[in-house]
């Protein structure tokens, strides 16, 4: 595992990074917002580890604006309930007071990597996907792994990694769903200092990020079709070219993909390449969905229940008969993601030493309504999106859909004004507009 520790490793930080390392972590510091950035920039972490009295909402602010989601862990001498209040409103995954405990170090890295890297199962369907993700694990073809979303796509193409002959090498995951397509391939790929408004120095793209490891695509099947072909190349190839860059740059990956579609279909509709898709789905690998496995439902809840009860500090709590009973009889339209949040829950509003089934609160709704087509669907999001515009003037939602689209772009002008069809000199005086009404642009939006 790779640790990221922002704040000067002397007095109680010290012995905290001693823990880590003895239990065969690396480590890498920061002094500051500024060097941490640069660090994941370049380099990447599983974990950070950041010094209270450091301002950690500025760090997450800076690694959400660079769409970095590593988990940060507070640290400090100040153990009072507000200081770790305040840590996880800052946007802090857990909070670890100092003097360290090796117990509870432990514990949280333990509960880190194997958030990375486990898989639970009992069930004989699962049984079958294991012993596939192992066969095919040695090898170096491209996988393509399918199923519901909430399934555990990620982790059965983590699985495969850490059976790889790639081990030792790192581990990257791209959500191809959740970042504009005109980000997507500065994402992929890196850009050089100057491609474009905003980029301040080069950056690495995931494909070098990996470089050595795996690349894990998830949800494919959302990447823009123009990308696609850029996407092909760099497999057929193994060569990138940076936005802006002047050379192609050679990678050597392994490339696992996840869609929770049916991309046959998607073929078929012409919304992925077919040349891409025969790329990739060299081997398919379709995870069932929870209700497919019912065996693996009460294994899953019991490692959660461990899971949160040590990050919480709680001891040898357990799941009574009838809440797994309960457990059983839910059909789980969210799959594992929503057992998993059922059961944060119930560790957290758990009293004694048992969780009961008046502490697991399962959406009765989506539990035992019909599951919806794609059409209710695409009903229901847009009906969502007229409320959220109702009462506003036209003026208004242009304004907020103007500097929306100018923030996801990080300031680029020619990005923003062709996803948002206008020419850059409507939107410059637009902005001008704004600025002239009194409105105070962010940095990124000036």
């Amino acid at each position: 595992m790779r640790l990221l520790i922002v704040g000067l490793i002397q007095g109680q930080l010290s012995a905290a990074a001693r823990i880590a390392i003895d239990r065969g972590v690396t480590i890498t510091n920061a002094e500051s917002v500024s060097q941490a950035i640069a660090v994941m920039r370049l380099r990447g972490a599983d974990l950070i580890m950041m010094d209270i009295s450091m301002p950690i909402r500025e760090l997450i602010a800076a690694l959400e604006q660079d769409r970095i989601r590593t988990p940060l862990i507070a640290c400090g001498i100040d153990t009072t309930p507000q200081a770790a209040a305040d840590a996880i409103r800052a946007g802090a995954k857990e909070f670890i007071p100092l003097p360290p405990d090796p117990e509870l170090i432990a514990a949280v890295l333990s509960a880190v990597a194997n958030e990375k890297q486990s898989i639970v199962w009992r069930d004989p369907a699962m049984e079958k996907i294991v012993q596939m993700a192992e066969t095919f694990a040695k090898s170096d073809a491209s996988i393509l792994i399918t199923g519901e979303s909430g399934t555990g796509k990620e982790v059965i193409a983590r699985h495969i990694h850490e059976r790889s002959r790639r081990a030792s090498k790192p581990f990257v995951s791209v959500n191809c769903a959740a970042i504009p397509d005109a980000l997507l391939e500065s994402e992929l790929f890196g850009h050089e200092k100057g491609a474009f408004t905003g980029a301040s120095g080069r950056r690495i793209g995931k494909f070098e990020e990996a470089d050595g490891g795996t690349l894990l695509l998830d949800e494919i099947s959302e990447m823009d079709p123009r990308l696609q072909a850029k996407l092909l190349r760099a497999l057929q190839e193994r060569v990138i070219d940076r936005v802006g860059g002047s050379k192609p740059v050679p990678v050597n990956i392994r490339i696992l993909a996840t869609s929770n579609r049916n991309m046959a279909e998607e073929v078929a509709k012409g919304t992925f390449r077919e040349d891409l898709f025969y790329r990739l789905n060299v081997v398919n690998i379709r995870v069932p969905a929870l209700r497919e496995r019912p065996q693996d439902i009460v294994a899953l809840a019991g490692y959660f229940v461990e899971k949160y009860s040590a990050l919480n500090q709680i001891l040898n709590l357990k799941l009574t008969a009838d809440a797994k009973r309960l457990l059983l009889s839910s059909q789980w339209k969210g799959n594992v993601r929503e057992l998993e949040n059922v059961i944060h829950r119930a560790v957290l509003l758990a009293s004694g030493s048992e969780i009961g089934t008046e502490e697991i609160l399962i959406d009765q709704v989506s539990t035992l309504k019909a599951p919806m087509d794609q059409a209710s669907r695409a009903v229901q999001t847009a009906e969502s999106i007229t409320r959220n515009l109702v009462g506003k003037t036209v003026s208004e939602v242009e304004q907020h859909l103007i500097l929306d689209t100018l923030d996801h772009c990080l300031g680029n002008r020619t990005h923003a004004a062709k996803i948002l069809g206008i020419s850059i000199r409507t939107l410059r005086n637009k902005l001008n507009e704004y600025v002239a009404g009194g409105m105070v642009l962010s940095d990124i939006q000036r």
